[in-house]
């Protein structure tokens, strides 16, 4: 009997439970579908996208079947297309993911057919760690000691699978073929980084090999190739994080400082599904409640500003230097990320959605569930128990985690001729400006009284 697996944020063949059960029911139709704009949406995300789709038909032999449309009209057909029962995924925890699979799941049913959903791209599923009342965690420090002590299956292993090869009649009239576009712009495109299956395992042992050791201390450094760029390849699924923590529970140094800090990485990423699972509308909505009444910047000044900061113009070479990595590469390194959110948020007084929305058109390892709840961490709304006195400074982040100004340097060829840390303070060298750097567009100090000014009052209100 064939079924059909249909493939979203999962794109590998090892430790997938989704394949696992669809293979136990004979051949496999691999299906992906695709909303009409993607193929041919130039941001980074949408490229690193058609790049992992040409891995995975790769690795399944050509067999797999791209359309482009409304999946709940067209994996109900592609079920039919080829007499499947079932239709296997992996279940998909985010809110939008959750309202299209149940219009799938009902679909299905109508035919005959069903969605049988099989593990999440979590180690332990969202929903799952609860207090000892079995109310959700709001805190991360408790849930990541209940994560830990909950812990999670071995990794499944990778089936022999005989896949379905259908032909061109057997999906007549089944939407748009997409996989000549996949396959044509993946071999055009050069979005930094590697993609598929096999890179994502290839990377992940060269930071096991290389910098998991140094990775407590080194992986706050912009400046410095000491993080694990693992996170395009969770975000598409081409490695599972079970597999990230039982390669890490059995390395050499697995009980080490760096180790251990990755693992908690990991618990932040399942803290935030957790959390978005149980809030569907903290996506795009303050979680809490306490600064509903804090008065946000608007017109157009303040979308000059905003400008300013996407191109990274500001005058704050730090917050500069990473919305240009992220505009070149689709990649902005974490510590940076925090202090442009900040920047945007408490220095220009803008609502933090106007920057996850930024982020996620542009970033590769777009994760809804980690972008919304980390702006929301920085912006003082989401699950941190008081952050909103949190207010990072541009200039003295830059010089301690980019102390000798090498990551500024590479990303504001406008201050290359800075020596040392003299790249974050252009304003005090002589020919800090000599190059066509921009001023800077606002006062970092009155913005930040101006910020918890702010801040004080809708509290108290």
């Amino acid at each position: 009997m064939t079924s059909v697996l249909w493939f979203r944020r999962d794109l590998r063949l090892a430790d997938h439970p989704a394949l696992l059960a669809a293979h136990d029911e004979g051949e496999v139709l691999p299906l992906v579908v695709l909303e009409p704009g993607q193929v041919d949406d130039e941001r980074p995300p949408a490229q690193r996208l058609r790049r992992s789709l040409a891995a995975l038909h790769r690795a399944t032999g050509g067999a797999l079947v791209v359309r482009v449309g409304d999946p709940v009209d067209l994996v109900a057909r592609a079920a039919e297309a080829v007499g499947a029962d079932r239709v296997h995924v992996t279940r998909d925890t985010t809110p939008e993911g959750r309202e299209r699979d149940a219009a799938v799941a009902d679909e299905l049913t109508a035919a005959g057919r069903e969605l049988v959903t099989t593990g999440s791209p979590c180690a332990v599923g969202p929903g799952l760690v609860r207090t000892g009342e079995g109310t959700p965690y709001k805190v991360f420090t408790p849930f990541a000691r209940a994560w830990r002590d909950h812990g999670w299956p071995e990794p499944a292993g990778r089936p022999d699978v005989e896949w379905s090869r259908v032909d061109a009649e057997q999906l007549d009239g089944l939407g748009d073929d997409g996989l000549p576009a996949v396959l044509a712009a993946a071999d055009e495109e050069a979005v930094d980084g590697p993609a598929g299956e096999d890179d994502a395992r290839e990377r992940w042992r060269a930071f096991l090999d290389d910098d998991l050791a140094d990775y407590d201390t080194a992986r706050d450094r912009p400046d410095l190739d000491a993080t694990s760029r693992i996170s395009v390849h969770l975000t598409h699924g081409e490695i599972h994080p079970r597999t990230l923590l039982a390669d890490l529970a059995a390395h050499p140094d697995g009980d080490g400082e760096g180790a251990q800090r990755f693992v908690t990485e990991l618990a932040w990423r399942e803290f935030y599904a957790d959390v978005l699972w149980h809030h569907p509308g903290s996506a795009w909505q303050d979680l809490r409640d306490v600064l509903a009444g804090l008065p946000y910047d608007e017109g157009p000044e303040t979308d000059r500003l905003v400008a300013a900061w996407r191109e990274g113009r500001t005058g704050y070479p730090f917050v500069d230097a990473g919305m240009r990595q992220l505009a070149a590469q689709g990649w902005m390194h974490n510590r940076v990320r925090m202090v442009v959110a900040s920047f945007l948020t408490k220095d220009l007084h803008v609502w933090w959605p106007v920057g996850a929305r930024h982020f996620l058109d542009h970033l590769v390892d777009g994760d809804l569930a980690s972008n919304s709840h980390g702006w929301q961490w920085v912006a003082g709304t989401g699950t941190d128990a008081a952050p909103y006195f949190r207010v990072f400074n541009p200039v003295r982040q830059g010089e301690r985690f980019d102390p000798d100004g090498a990551y500024v340097r590479r990303w504001v060829p406008e201050l290359a001729h800075l020596p040392g840390a003299t790249a974050h303070t252009p304003w005090d060298h002589d020919e800090g400006y000599a190059h066509g750097y921009p001023q800077r567009v606002v006062d970092h100090a009155e913005e930040r009284r101006e910020a918890l000014a702010r801040y004080d009052a809708a509290r108290d209100s």
